[in-house]
Formats: structure tokens, sequence, C-alpha cells
């Protein structure tokens, strides 16, 4: 089973996170699985890199699955966070629009009343957002929190957003901690 990591090119807030994963030691490429998409392995982990929304990547786990023989235990996006408040955060957040209607379309991805099964690391890793942004000094300033689920895309495996809001270079830096202890110092997390 492996854990996929998905980030877009068209966003800073993605990439440049996993620009950085791959920096590390360890990665090497990994098979095609879709036209503009480049994939790396690292022991059971596989970073997607690509140009298109993630809220509109459907079924990555099964597309994964199918082209590569790998099951897929666990689905994390990399993306960006907006907020109307413009004030800065550290957010994870489960998937789906469960609060829709089935005449209603979603205006982010998703299917209308459906939410993915939230990734069991949601609220470690949480709490090690809130850890870290407090050693580093981010607290006050920057909001960490789990926000509500309002998104897609669809998938069929325990799925979570990890968002950067506002200033990336100290959210990176954030962000950047979280990873290293879950993947790379053999967190449970």
């Amino acid at each position: 089973m492996v854990v996929l990591v998905v980030a877009t090119t068209s966003d800073p807030a993605s990439i440049g996170p996993a620009a950085a994963f791959l920096a590390m030691p360890g990665w090497s490429p990994g098979p095609p699985i879709a036209e503009a998409m480049e994939s790396f392995t690292n022991g059971n982990v596989r970073l997607l890199k690509h140009e298109r929304s993630i809220v509109a990547e459907d079924d990555l786990d099964q597309r994964w699955q199918e082209a590569t023989g790998e099951s897929v235990s666990e689905v994390i996006f990399l993306s960006k966070h907006t907020a109307v408040s413009k004030r800065p955060a550290l957010t994870v957040h489960p998937i789906g629009v469960p609060h829709l209607k089935e005449d209603e379309t979603p205006p982010q991805g998703g299917t209308p009343g459906w939410a993915a099964i939230p990734s069991p690391r949601i609220g470690p890793w949480l709490r090690l957002m809130q850890k870290i942004a407090v050693e580093q000094g981010l607290v006050p300033e920057f909001e960490v929190t789990l926000e509500a689920t309002h998104h897609g895309p669809v998938t069929s495996t325990p799925t979570m957003f990890v968002e950067i809001g506002m200033c990336l270079c100290t959210s990176f830096f954030c962000f950047l901690h979280v990873n290293m202890s879950a993947f790379y110092k053999g967190d449970p997390t």
C-alpha cells in the first residue's frame, strides 16, 4: 500500500512544498500515470505533480492503482488556503460536499451529498502543526485550524487536504517539518 501526495504546478503553496519534499534524499522518478502528470517514489510514498486543478482530479487513487498495480492507502493533497478574512493560516481538512443536495452543482469539485473517508492523520497533523506553529512563533498571527469539508475531488480512500495560506515562506517551513516528521522520522502520524 502506498500514500499519494498530490501537488499542482499552478499553485505555489502546493508545488513549493512538493519541490522541497523532492529535494530530500531517497526520491526517484516513478511510473507515468497520465499525460502531463509526473510521479516520484520514496519508500511507500508516491508524489504526483500535475498542471491541473487539484479539486478536479477525481479518482486519482483508483487511477494510480490501475496504472501501477499499487493499492493506495491514503491521499494527501497540498494546496493553498484562501479565506475572506485574509488571515494567514495552516489548515487540514477532509474532503467532500455532503451538505449539497443531489440537484446542486459543487462549485469546487466533488459529488453532491458525498464525503471521502477522512485521513487518520488529520488529528495528529493538526496537533503537530499547532505545536510547530507555536515553537516557530507563528501564533497568534497564523491560525492553525481544522476546516470543515467543502470541496472535491472524489476519492475512494482516506484523504485530507493540507493547506497553506498567506505568507508562503513561513508556513512552508512549518509544513516541511510536518512532512519530515510524518514520512522521514518514523512518526506514526
